[in-house]
């Protein structure tokens, strides 16, 4: 069997498996299911896509240390605090390489850009390119709108689509947020899914390799945007619609990974422990 033969009805399958609400854990993507407000959510998905690098029991924490610094509604949090008060709410607040002091300038910065143009998805619909592209324009639009208004220089938490990294997390954040259905809650209006591109890390360019969609080496911008080339292929109007099911293959605690790369004849080290995003 190969992927390419198979076709929309491989993924299909997959989608219908995996693609249930019940199977988000653990995934930073369960936060937002406590946010019914988009204007809270969208926050809470900034950061929580901000710190999705590292083990995934790290992030988890470190997501619900941040989120509980902003209380139960972070728009509104970050409404009524200024920088200094933003640097104090996170002041010991540590993720791997990102400090408390580099989070507060992202938010304040984001702040900043909701008081101005209303919300983070009005923005991003806006900056949208309407000539049928996709969304990296919009990623840079809001990336360096956020570093403008937070008065420091840019910060590594949010990466540039430009300068060649694959965005892994900022993808994540527009599929969290464009998309809705059992697992994406989705609340961005104005942006198509069909402008989405795939949140590539290692793991998911190794499944990508293994099941044919790109024969690239590194997981960069080029690579994600062949494997959403492959994709479109199979869903047009949704080319990350099989996001999230690729994803559960090798962090569920269960041997469907491998036996579907012995099923497809691929190499079974596509497959991870399930303790590591990229």
């Amino acid at each position: 069997m190969s992927v390419g033969r198979a076709g929309r009805a491989f993924f299909e399958s997959l989608y219908a498996r995996f693609n249930r609400r019940e199977l988000v854990h653990p995934d930073p993507l369960e936060f937002l299911y406590e946010y019914e407000d988009v204007r809270d959510r969208e926050i809470a998905g900034l950061v929580a896509s901000s710190l999705a690098y590292g083990r995934v029991a790290q992030i988890l924490r470190s997501v619900g240390d941040a989120l509980s610094r902003l209380g139960n509604s972070p728009a509104r949090t970050l409404e009524r605090s200024s920088a200094c008060e933003l640097r104090r709410a996170f002041a010991g607040f540590r993720h791997r390489f990102t400090t408390g002091l580099e989070l507060a300038s992202v938010l304040y910065g984001a702040r900043e850009l909701v008081r101005k143009h209303g919300s983070l998805g009005a923005f991003v619909a806006r900056s949208l390119d309407r000539r049928g592209g996709n969304v990296l324009g919009a990623i840079s639009a809001l990336v360096r709108e956020i570093d403008r208004r937070s008065g420091r220089r840019h910060s590594g938490l949010l990466p540039l689509p430009g300068e060649g990294s694959a965005c892994k997390r900022l993808n994540l954040y527009f599929r969290w947020m464009v998309r809705r259905d059992d697992v994406d809650p989705g609340g961005w209006e104005g942006v198509p899914r069909a402008a989405l591109v795939v949140p590539l890390d290692t793991h998911m360019h190794r499944l990508a390799i293994a099941l044919g969609l790109t024969e690239r080496r590194t997981a960069d911008m080029a690579a994600a945007l062949e494997v959403t080339a492959a994709f479109r292929s199979f869903a047009p109007e949704d080319p990350v619609r099989y996001d999230f099911a690729l994803t559960r293959l090798g962090i569920r605690p269960d041997p469907d990974c491998r036996a579907l790369l012995r099923e497809l004849g691929r190499d079974r080290r596509a497959c991870r422990d399930g303790t590591e995003a990229a």
